[in-house]
């Protein structure tokens, strides 16, 4: 006969009562039903784990075995425990990777909106750049991640969540603020652009020319916008990456290239198996998302 953790239950509620009777009220079970587990593990072990039949006290043996069994119980007690909470998702520990502009205003409204939803799942967000989020997916070192997406081959599962239009950000007494309408190409010059990585992944060849020929360029979104604000120059960036970067100090023009597009997708390893808490807070952001909306902001 093969060792159940049931005969375990039964050695450690009986020697932790001191005697059959009590062992067995714990445990809701007949005391000649403890008594007869009790032989099957002593049948078993061919040893005596008890002193005398009232079970009062241990032999060496049958301490030894008590310490091991209290030992199995707890790690078994433990892991069905985290079986049904991941099952149910009950105790969820969600780790997410975003780019900026979407952990600065997307993910505050998910929150703020599903804060009930949450109260049983530990929520871990960290922004980055997209090649971090996607280098940080590859590692497992996160469940989730939302940023831009190109490679096929990481072995990422994508859903695209938006698609963000880039525009030319300007201080508010620049030239370009005062145009009304779309920026064209041409009406940017090198020697007055700040560069970005957003912006450097732009397939226009005038945008292209742009970078390959601009002086200076940033890769920290809070020192991009400084240098705009203090009329250094102009930029290039997705309408939604200025919005949680006071934009009412900043002036947004939409670039006159329908093309010029930031699509945003949220990532998860397509060889791992999605925990239920993790899909309830790719859906609810999903939902978030579609309820924004994102023709907002000071752009003309």
């Amino acid at each position: 006969m093969a060792l159940k953790i049931e005969m375990f239950r039964c050695l450690s509620a009986v020697a932790r009562s001191g005697n059959l009777k009590d062992g067995a009220e714990f445990l809701s079970k007949t005391p000649s039903a403890v008594s007869m587990t009790l032989k099957q593990l002593e049948e078993h072990l061919g040893q005596n784990l008890f002193e005398k039949d009232r079970k009062n006290k241990l032999t060496p043996v049958g301490a030894f075995v008590l310490e091991q069994a209290e030992r199995e119980l707890q790690h078994f007690d433990m892991t069905v425990r985290a079986i049904h909470d991941y099952a149910y998702a009950r105790k969820g520990h969600v780790r997410l990777a975003v780019v900026p502009s979407v952990a600065g205003t997307v993910m505050p409204r998910y929150y703020a909106e599903n804060r009930d939803a949450l109260a049983s799942i530990h929520l871990e967000v960290r922004d980055m750049d997209s090649a971090s989020v996607l280098q940080e997916l590859y590692w497992g070192r996160v469940d989730i991640g939302i940023a831009t997406f190109r490679d096929s081959s990481m072995g990422l599962a994508s859903t695209l969540l938006m698609s963000d239009r880039f525009g030319v950000v300007a201080a508010p007494d620049h030239p370009i603020a005062a145009q009304t309408g779309p920026v064209d190409w041409s009406d940017l010059r090198p020697d007055q652009l700040i560069a970005n990585s957003l912006s450097a992944n732009i397939a226009n060849p005038q945008c292209r020319d742009l970078h390959a020929k601009a002086n200076l360029s940033a890769h920290n979104m809070t020192s991009i916008l400084a240098m705009v604000r203090a009329n250094i120059g102009v930029t290039i960036l997705p309408e939604m990456a200025v919005w949680p970067f006071q934009p009412d100090t900043l002036v947004f023009r939409h670039l006159n290239d329908p093309t010029a597009k930031r699509q945003i997708h949220l990532l998860r390893k397509s060889e791992t198996a999605q925990s239920p808490a993790e899909e309830m807070v790719a859906n609810g952001i999903a939902a978030t998302v579609r309820s924004i909306s994102f023709d907002q902001g000071r752009s003309n």
